[in-house]
């Protein structure tokens, strides 16, 4: 990753920060002199503040945020609208790369037509969607309502477009993941564990564990020194709408849930554009 030149905002899907001043950082010198700077200035009060204010529940606060000024936000993002700035549109080609990459994956290896599955914290259906119009039987859920009813209305009016519908339509709920009930072939989350810390992540990794039969595809931002810099120096200069917290996670710890779970990593890829960073993996039955 590059960390010369002008950055103007980081991204961890919601977490976001309007940055607009230069940041001449060169080698590593340098970064490790700005890191100490920033764990000096960590702003550990404002998170205090943001804990209290959802009354400490991180779910409470995720679900409120994507019900509301996040939904507005992130449908626009992950729409087609070219009312997007720049910032937002190296957001959304991010974003369509990990499904791209999570699509391929699945084309690889023989395809989904008749296989079940599970797409946890679906959002808008980025992935969804096209599994489903690829012969999986989707259900498709997220701890948003609007988020779940976006995606119904993005399927249907894809459906009404003229492409042809699967023989089993995809089922879009809003629900929280520890509600997701079921077994199912293949289970996908993507981009969701950021909003929460380690040892909830672990318990989800758990839970999504006990309904895939098969495979499992999670994304996750990817814990490193560079990625954790920039994460704080954001964290100094919070955009107005911010509604919760981001949480970057070791690779090594992630795995280690996995393979506690019976799981080992088959696949790994990354991606990484001026303002999205996400770590995928894909695991199997040990």
């Amino acid at each position: 990753m590059r960390l010369t030149g002008h950055w103007t905002y980081t991204y961890v899907r919601n977490y976001q920060y309007d940055l607009s001043i230069p940041w001449a950082v060169g080698g590593f010198g340098a970064i490790a002199a700005l890191g100490t700077a920033l764990v000096v200035t960590d702003p550990s009060n404002r998170r205090s503040q943001q804990a209290q204010a959802s009354g400490g529940d991180e779910m409470a606060s995720v679900k409120k945020y994507f019900n509301t000024e996040g939904f507005q936000r992130w449908n626009k993002i992950y729409g087609e609208t070219d009312e997007v700035n720049k910032v937002q549109l190296d957001i959304r080609t991010g974003h369509a790369q990990t499904v791209g990459k999570v699509l391929n994956w699945l084309d690889e290896e023989g395809g989904v037509t008749g296989t079940t599955v599970c797409d946890a914290g679906c959002g808008t259906g980025s992935l969804a969607i096209p599994l489903a119009l690829r012969g999986a039987a989707v259900s498709a859920s997220d701890i948003s309502e609007a988020m779940a009813n976006e995606a119904r209305r993005r399927y249907e009016a894809t459906v009404a477009k003229g492409v042809q519908a699967p023989s089993t339509p995809p089922k879009f709920e809003a629900l929280d993941l520890e509600s997701v009930s079921g077994k199912y072939h293949t289970v996908t989350c993507l981009d969701v564990m950021i909003h929460y810390p380690q040892d909830k992540v672990n318990g989800m990794i758990e839970h999504l564990s006990s309904l895939a039969e098969e495979r499992l595809i999670i994304s996750f931002a990817p814990k490193t020194l560079a990625y954790s810099i920039l994460k704080r120096v954001g964290e100094l200069f919070p955009g107005p709408s911010k509604a919760t917290r981001a949480y970057l996670h070791a690779e090594a710890d992630v795995e280690a849930a996995l393979n506690k779970a019976g799981w080992k990593v088959t696949k790994r890829e990354m991606t990484a554009t001026q303002f999205y960073f996400s770590r995928l993996l894909e695991a199997t039955r040990a």
